[in-house]
């Protein structure tokens, strides 16, 4: 089981959206998935098409971690019931409750919430949890239960400055708390192919990151947030457009999972 946070220091480069493209691959593929929503916002949760039904929501889970019972609280996302895939993607539902614990003075006690509640659950071979877009507790909290972290930049100044201190911040982390940590990746997102900014971002992001820039770069999707909107995941929708972006998804992912076994591969089984 592989454990993935996907961050960002700034707002609006598009994390949920890149956490919703992976877990689509992840679904296609048959690859059994957990997304957990620590984004008070709980963006996620909206997209991945989940309904109140009475089971405890993330927030909760974190305030009594041992109880949580995680397996008993996880909602299916509809991607699944609509009929898009017979696979298995869950959600541990967003909630603003986690909003007590995005602060930057947690303790250590704190930080091992979420790894308290996520050691309840064997059934997933990967769990992608969508962070807050800053470095305070949640996040922290996260990257704490992780395996790897996914940044999330587009290319633009201020968010590839913002990446180069997320991941001085990586650093530091792991050395104090989470010496296994690793940086999984910086996925450059919503880039326009025809802009000379983000043509010269890119440059600066490959000179800076080298091989953490991972491939392939996901292009800004006009209809991406018609897609969000109607709970739908993008390999299911119709058209080119988001044909293209399913592909790209499958290659990021692939590129995530890095050697466990090639989508091709789990398709085929």
């Amino acid at each position: 089981m592989q454990v993935v946070s996907i961050s960002s220091l700034k707002g609006g480069v598009g994390k949920t959206s890149v956490t919703t493209g992976l877990a689509s691959a992840a679904l296609a593929a048959g690859i059994p998935t957990l997304v957990v929503d620590l984004d008070p916002h709980a963006d996620a949760t909206t997209a991945l098409g989940v309904q109140p039904n009475g089971k405890l929501d993330i927030g909760r889970m974190l305030k009594s971690p041992r109880k949580a019972r995680l397996p008993e609280n996880v909602s299916s996302s509809s991607w699944v019931s609509n009929g898009s895939s017979d696979g298995t993607l869950d959600v541990a539902v967003g909630s603003a409750l986690t909003g007590i614990y995005d602060r930057p003075d947690l303790g250590r006690r704190d930080l091992r919430r979420l790894s308290a509640v996520l050691s309840g659950t064997s059934n997933y071979e990967l769990i992608l949890v969508d962070c807050p877009p800053s470095l305070n507790g949640l996040t922290r909290m996260a990257w704490s239960a992780s395996d790897r972290v996914v940044l999330v930049a587009e290319p633009g100044l201020f968010s590839v400055a913002g990446t180069e201190r997320t991941m001085r911040a990586i650093q530091l982390f792991r050395q104090e708390f989470a010496p296994n940590l690793a940086p999984a990746g910086i996925v450059a997102n919503r880039v326009r192919t025809g802009s000379s900014e983000h043509t010269f971002r890119l440059a600066e992001m490959e000179s800076m990151f080298g091989d953490l820039l991972l491939s392939p770069h996901i292009p800004e999707q006009a209809n991406w947030q018609q897609i969000q909107g109607a709970a739908h995941s993008v390999h299911h929708w119709p058209g080119d457009s988001a044909k293209n972006s399913a592909k790209l998804f499958d290659e990021l992912l692939q590129s995530l999972l890095n050697g466990q076994g090639s989508l091709r591969d789990r398709r085929q089984r």
